[in-house]
C-alpha cells in the first residue's frame, strides 16, 4: 500500500491552490474542441471535497438563470489549469449540501474577513514605518465683519 502511495505522490500537482469549503472560486478548465484548445472559467461556491491524494476532487455549485449547476473537478487533473479564490467563505460544515435547497440570496455564504482587511485602524507596530501625518486643512482668510457689511 505504501508503494502505491509513493507512485501517486509523483503525479500530484506541485503548488496546488489552497482553498476551503465555502470559498467562491474561479476554476480554469481546459476544453478541447476538435483540434482547438481553450480555457473555460467556471465560477461558483465550493460545497464539498471528496477523497484524498491524487483522487482528491471538489464540487463547485453556481446558479445559472435560477437553476443550480454543480460540477466536480479533480484537483490534480492536468485539465484544471488554475483555481483562483475570489472570496473566502466562513462556514462551520465540511459539506454544504443544504445550499441545494436554497434559491437566490439564501445561497450566499457569509464572507470571512481576514485580520488585515478590517476597516478599523490598527495601532502601528515598531517594525512597520510610521504612517504619514494627514495634510493640514486649507486656511481660509476671514474678512473683518465691517468689510462684509459694506458690500
Amino acid at each position: 500500500m505504501d508503494f502505491i502511495r509513493q507512485i501517486e505522490n509523483t503525479f500530484l500537482k506541485k503548488g496546488a491552490p489552497t482553498f476551503r469549503v465555502g470559498d467562491t472560486v474561479d476554476v480554469h478548465y481546459r476544453i478541447f474542441e476538435g483540434e482547438k484548445e481553450r480555457v473555460q472559467v467556471f465560477t461558483g461556491t465550493v460545497i464539498a471535497f471528496k477523497s484524498q491524494g491524487i483522487r482528491r476532487a471538489f464540487i463547485v455549485r453556481r446558479l445559472v438563470q435560477g437553476e443550480g449547476v454543480e460540477r466536480t473537478f479533480p484537483l490534480h487533473s492536468p485539465r484544471v489549469s488554475d483555481v483562483v479564490v475570489r472570496r473566502r467563505g466562513e462556514v462551520r460544515r465540511a459539506k454544504l449540501f443544504y445550499l441545494r435547497k436554497r434559491v437566490g440570496k439564501a445561497t450566499k455564504v457569509k464572507e470571512k474577513l481576514t485580520p488585515g482587511a478590517s476597516r478599523i485602524a490598527e495601532e502601528p507596530s515598531s517594525s512597520s514605518p510610521a504612517p504619514a501625518a494627514p495634510p493640514a486643512p486649507p486656511t481660509v482668510e476671514r474678512q473683518p465683519a465691517a468689510a462684509v457689511r459694506a458690500r
